[in-house]
């Protein structure tokens, strides 16, 4: 997930979903934040720089992922795995 696109209600609502159903939650940023503790939430930082996070998901995303991301190039990279790719308004690209 490209957290800086996804306000802090909705990175704690798919935490809190993540941990209840046993799946795994990646949040990608060059920030730190605090997620809730479980090892199902997890937070990979990259380095700060135009388009770091982007290309750390891109690299990491499987068929059958789900991304969620405001950034148009991305979701068509995500999609192009054979990954979902959604807005935090729950916005479907294709």
């Amino acid at each position: 997930m490209d957290a800086d696109a996804c306000p802090v209600a909705i990175r704690e609502i798919i935490a809190k979903a993540a941990h209840k159903r046993a799946m795994t939650a990646t949040f990608v940023a060059n920030h730190a934040f605090s997620l809730l503790s479980s090892p199902h939430v997890r937070l990979y930082q990259v380095p700060g720089g135009f388009d770091e996070a982007d290309k750390a998901i891109e690299q990491r995303v499987s068929a059958g992922d789900l991304v969620i991301t405001y950034d148009v190039p991305l979701a068509a990279g995500v999609i192009a795995k054979s990954a979902l790719a959604l807005t935090s308004r729950g916005e479907r690209y294709t």
